[in-house]
């Protein structure tokens, strides 16, 4: 399976998927810590993927998803972007709307 496939697959393999750098219990960077803590205050479970553990998608998701930084966010297979974006929807509270929405409907 080529790389864009395999992200793909990745990408909708859960109904909440954050590619970072290091691990929930581990963060390597604080953008990933952030948005890890926005999702896990929400309380429903998301899987995550070390970019920091397989180069190759390190390499190639940003020309998957076109967006050039990590953390990457996506909620039932769509980008929903990085960090500060995740933190906005938490603020306002759509971030748990959209995430409970999406595991109900799984």
């Amino acid at each position: 399976m080529d790389i864009i496939e395999r992200i793909k697959t990745t990408v909708n393999s859960a109904p909440v998927v954050l590619f970072m750098k290091g691990t929930p219990q581990f963060p390597m960077c604080g953008f990933s810590s952030r948005t890890v803590n926005a999702l896990q205050s929400i309380g429903v479970p998301f899987e995550s993927v070390n970019v920091l553990e397989d180069p190759e998608v390190r390499a190639n998701l940003p020309r998957f998803s076109n967006w050039p930084t990590f953390p990457q966010l996506f909620i039932a297979g769509e980008l929903i972007g990085g960090c500060d974006i995740a933190l906005e929807l938490f603020e306002s509270g759509e971030l748990e709307r959209m995430v409970r929405e999406v595991h109900k409907a799984g």
